[in-house]
């Protein structure tokens, strides 16, 4: 995918909701939504990705298994973390 290609609204939201967890100095707007959330992407390593399961749990009132073995899939990006949110939202 292009690196322009454009949020959804929960995308977005999502992105800002790690932005601010995170503490960190970017633009969600900017996001690429395929961008891996790990290593060479955003640079995020477990403690980062327990930080914003958590943050998820609180924002959206679900739990985010951290033994669920579609875990890597899930985390792999924002676009398929926000898939991830929205089923269980949901499914709540």
């Amino acid at each position: 995918m292009l690196f322009d290609e454009k949020l959804s609204p929960e995308e977005l939201e999502l992105a800002r909701l790690i932005v601010t967890t995170l503490g960190m100095d970017l633009d969600p707007t900017a996001l690429d939504p395929r961008m891996p959330l790990y290593g060479d992407g955003m640079g995020l390593d477990s403690i980062d990705i327990l930080e914003i399961s958590l943050a998820i749990s609180k924002s959206y009132g679900f739990r985010v298994s951290a033994d669920d073995s579609d875990n890597a899939r899930v985390f792999s990006s924002l676009r398929n973390l926000n898939e991830y949110v929205q089923k269980c939202r949901a499914e709540a």
